[in-house]
């Protein structure tokens, strides 16, 4: 898996990037809660392990934002809090699992593997035309060619072909990737409609992406 590791004591962040490391993942680290966020937000990634207490941005309110943009990365927090309240609060925020420090290597690679088996089967492969998008994988495919979508762009992508054929509103595309409590607006959507369009129809041959004039956009072979 492609592992974020938020972790801002650089000792334990070492030891355990290199545990994941040694047992075939690929991870990266931040060591503040602001650089973990724009990373998470930036790539797709399996999986995110969220120190609580880190400079700039707590584990907490970075799972509630992560969560708040729809993302739905699995997420493992670390803290030195063992308290029920903590957990709870820590589960509240988004986040998948919790584990109290000090821990073992050996716990904290099952807990691991236990939330890669849950995201496993936890989409479906989306086909339109010549283009696939595997939610599992976060990978998205044209004609055989490997395309590199940011996480927006990915569930913008997502939502448009899981309603292939159907046209649908800015405000209905606002809601679903942006969230109720996005400020984004429809020039946001027109936006990322351009970004996903130069990656998705520029240099194919026929165009998937269509905008109806006054109604939204779909996407259909």
């Amino acid at each position: 898996m492609h592992v974020l590791l938020v972790e801002d004591d650089i000792r334990i962040s070492r030891v355990v990037q290199r545990a994941l490391s040694e047992v075939g993942h690929e991870v990266d680290v931040a060591h503040d809660g602001a650089d973990g966020l724009a990373r998470a937000e930036e790539t797709l990634y399996d999986l995110l392990v969220l120190d609580v207490m880190l400079p700039e941005r707590d584990g907490f309110s970075i799972a509630r934002e992560l969560r708040r943009q729809r993302q739905r990365t699995p997420i493992l927090m670390l803290t030195a809090r063992d308290a029920v309240a903590d957990r709870v609060r820590g589960l509240d925020a988004g986040a998948d699992d919790y584990l109290p420090k000090p821990f073992a290597l050996e716990e904290f690679l099952a807990r691991v593997r236990a939330l890669g088996r849950r995201t496993s089967a936890s989409g479906e492969t989306l086909e339109v035309g010549d283009l696939t998008l595997d939610p599992d994988r976060h990978e998205v495919i044209r004609a055989g060619r490997t395309l590199e979508l940011t996480a927006k762009e990915f569930d913008l992508l997502a939502y448009l072909m899981r309603n292939a054929g159907r046209v649908l509103s800015k405000p209905q595309i606002t809601e679903h990737v942006w969230g109720y409590d996005s400020e984004a607006t429809s020039n946001v959507v027109e936006i990322y409609v351009h970004y996903l369009r130069e990656k998705i129809d520029k240099g194919f041959g026929r165009p998937l992406i269509r905008t109806i004039r006054g109604v939204g956009y779909t996407i259909k072979a």
